[in-house]
């Protein structure tokens, strides 16, 4: 009712001032309703966890002759596990377990193992407190993994593989173990792969999912040759580039991720020296600059700045002569917070 008679006030004035004041008013109430809007769908969600919905849900996804309703009703337990009190009771029952079945049953359709895959991420989300106690999880590791994996490769199209790819991101942070299995898995080449193929790498969600898994596989050595093998340098410099192809601000913060940790996995394969000369050959030095030095290039992102620097600065310690002389003084040579102050006042005309 309060937004109603302001919105009507300001439909019926042209005072500017007025206009200005009420803005800040209106701002209030849509994020008190917005509040209120989500405490109401978590309230619901408790509710029916505390009637016992994700209990008769999975009753239904363990018994064959409810096969044609396994996809809505594991929709159904993603939904109830974005609260903390759903992922509970999904570990109580077994649900992992459940999951893991599901998921590494080949008969089961793509769109069941897909739906399987979203609880897998909503579960494992880095976003929940409550996944430290998924004990249950490290039992099937191995196979949730792997089945995670091989839908990605199989996936038929770009929604399935960013199900599957983002409960993989989610795994390689909840426990490193994931990534060495991962790389046994030859996860280097299957997800380049699928970057190269726009039926199942469409969007900047998916190649975030992608390079998210990129940048916690980098931390170990053997993903190094895999990534050279592999030709990753020059897609990850394709991922550098990316932008975003609308004004969404989603898609704009998608996009900025994905450059991020396309710079943060640079920054750590270039360990290596092979693989640092490799991205010289490949022209990684002179887009890292651009980053750096053009505020528009990364969507004036602080996190983008410190991980094209952070990049820039193993290689330059890999490679120094690879750096020009005005760009080693500003962005190598002093501390990096002096360099990150100076490029992120850096106006447009002055690069």
């Amino acid at each position: 009712m309060e937004l109603s008679i302001i919105t009507e006030r300001c439909l019926h004035t042209e005072d500017e001032y007025f206009l200005k004041s009420m803005k800040e008013a209106i701002h209030e109430i849509l994020t008190d309703v917005s509040d209120s809007f989500s405490q109401m769908i978590d309230m619901a969600l408790a509710n029916e966890i505390q009637e016992g919905a994700v209990v008769a849900l999975l009753k239904i996804c363990r018994q064959d002759c409810f096969s044609s309703l396994y996809a809505p009703a594991l929709r159904t337990v993603a939904s109830i596990c974005c609260v903390e009190e759903g992922i509970s009771q999904l570990e109580k029952v077994d649900g992992l377990l459940c999951l893991a079945d599901i998921l590494t049953d080949g008969a089961c359709a793509e769109a069941t193992r897909a739906e399987a895959a979203a609880v897998m991420a909503q579960i494992t989300s880095p976003h929940h407190s409550s996944t430290q106690h998924l004990s249950s999880f490290l039992e099937s590791m191995q196979d949730i993994v792997t089945a995670l994996i091989h839908l990605c490769e199989s996936a038929s199209c770009g929604e399935v593989f960013l199900l599957a790819s983002a409960a993989l991101a989610n795994i390689t942070f909840f426990d490193s173990m994931a990534c060495e299995i991962l790389l046994q898995l030859n996860a280097v080449h299957i997800l380049l792969q699928a970057c190269r193929d726009r039926q199942r790498v469409d969007t900047p969600y998916s190649k975030d999912q992608v390079v998210t898994i990129l940048a916690n596989l980098s931390v170990l050595e053997q993903c190094t040759a895999d990534v050279l093998e592999e030709k990753g340098i020059e897609q990850l410099l394709v991922l550098l580039n990316e932008k975003p192809s609308s004004s969404s601000p989603s898609e704009s913060a998608a996009c900025e991720r994905v450059q991020q940790k396309a710079a943060v996995t640079l920054a750590r394969l270039s360990r290596d020296p092979l693989l640092a000369q490799t991205a010289i050959q490949c022209k990684a030095v002179p887009r890292l600059i651009e980053l750096c030095r053009s505020p528009a290039e990364r969507n004036n992102s602080d996190s983008v700045l410190v991980a094209c620097l952070a990049a820039l600065r193993r290689l330059a310690a890999e490679c120094p002569d690879s750096i020009g002389p005005s760009d080693h003084q500003q962005l190598i040579k002093p501390r990096l917070v002096d360099s990150f102050l100076l490029c992120s006042n850096m106006e447009e005309s002055f690069v």
